[in-house]
């Protein structure tokens, strides 16, 4: 058995994988830890130390990382730190949580944030990344401050299974196997596998919020590939999310 994986084998989609309890004890540690996500978007690797999450990903140690927005105590921080409104505020939570998105947000002139903000932040806008899948919730719960990254190293895609990232990452870092992880049975799994008839998996759509509610896309990625063209997904999620508005509105 490989150093660092249990010696659980549940299939060859989640072969070399740890459970949940190995997980939460490497991010504890200070270790990455590459985490499922629910389809069409691909495994992600977090940690509670961004150069740890740069360095399994080998790259530079202080490149930018998204933060995971998943904490009400985290959430009630950002509050604080980002220019925008009310409504806007509610709109950007939104996005994160139900679509699921990677979300560029500005922050506040003037404004103070939290030391834990900055490896997320670079030139006034902070990268919030806000999936939540519920069996991975429970793992998240011990952990407000997260830092988070798609499931790649360096010129590779994104792993779409816990045996793609088992393959790709080094065996310091741990690898947690969706089969251990409770089926929450909203549609949303599994997260294992490309499974019958679904798309290829993609990282995270990043859309970018100005403090006026216009809303680009930044990167394309898995929400944007089910609205082609892109600007079919942007006219989505203006029509669901009150506030937004067209990039380039007057």
């Amino acid at each position: 058995m490989t150093a660092g994986r249990t010696a659980t084998d549940p299939g060859p989609a989640d072969r070399g994988s740890v459970d949940a309890d190995a997980a939460d004890a490497a991010l504890r540690r200070g270790t990455a830890v590459v985490l499922p996500n629910p389809a069409p978007l691909t495994y992600v690797v977090a940690g509670t130390d961004p150069e740890a999450v740069n360095e399994a990903k080998d790259r530079p140690a202080g490149q930018a990382v998204a933060l995971w927005a998943h904490h009400p105590d985290t959430l009630a921080a950002l509050g604080a730190a980002l220019d925008l409104g009310a409504g806007l505020a509610a709109a950007a939570h939104r996005l994160l949580t139900e679509e699921r998105v990677t979300l560029l947000a500005p922050l506040r002139p003037g404004a103070r944030p939290p030391g834990w903000l900055s490896p997320a932040t670079r030139d006034g806008w902070t990268m919030l990344f806000g999936a939540r899948w519920a069996p991975l919730l429970p793992l998240l719960a011990g952990h407000p401050v997260l830092y988070v990254s798609s499931a790649n190293r360096t010129g590779r895609p994104p792993a779409a299974t816990a045996a793609d990232a088992v393959a790709m990452f080094p065996p310091a870092v741990p690898v947690l196997g969706a089969a251990s992880l409770t089926d929450p049975g909203d549609g949303s799994g599994p997260a294992s596998g490309h499974g019958s008839g679904q798309p290829p998996r993609a990282a995270t759509t990043t859309l970018r919020l100005h403090p006026d509610g216009r809303v680009d896309l930044h990167r394309h990625g898995a929400q944007d590939r089910r609205h082609p063209p892109p600007a079919d997904y942007l006219d989505h999620v203006r029509a669901r999310y009150p506030g937004l508005r067209p990039s380039g509105c007057p």
